[in-house]
């Protein structure tokens, strides 16, 4: 194994230890870490990509996070202050990045224990009742 996917697979070790990753956001995180790391072995210096690719927002929603398309760090849920920082609202973000007006702007975990929680809840049942 050649030394700049040695010293990738190291970073993303330390990475994983401090927050849960998907196998998909290893995968994505190790090679672009290794392309870095090979490039920097080589004299050149490398132009990061955002692990999402602007082509294709529906890849941010992911099962324990959603990531923001504006700076590329993962977050649980992209609240209206995280989407104030570059001056838009959550409404002027899905439209930009092309979301259904309607789209939560949560990863699916947590998007599932709210439809849970309403459903336990049953306030249509006590609205009918009041």
């Amino acid at each position: 194994m050649e030394s700049y996917i040695k010293e990738a697979l190291e970073i993303v070790r330390a990475q994983a230890g401090v927050r849960t990753m998907t196998e998909e956001e290893i995968t994505s995180m190790v090679r672009t870490l290794a392309k870095g790391i090979k490039s920097m072995h080589a004299g050149d210096m490398p132009a990061f990509e955002a692990p999402i690719a602007a082509g294709d927002p529906l890849q941010a929603i992911k099962e324990k996070t959603i990531t923001c398309l504006e700076d590329g760090k993962a977050y649980k849920i992209l609240t209206k202050k995280t989407l104030a920082k570059f001056g838009l609202t959550p409404d002027e973000y899905r439209a930009k990045w092309g979301y259904q007006k309607n789209l939560p702007l949560v990863c699916k975990a947590l998007q599932r224990e709210r439809r849970k929680k309403m459903k336990d809840m049953k306030l249509w049942e006590k609205r009918m009742k009041g």
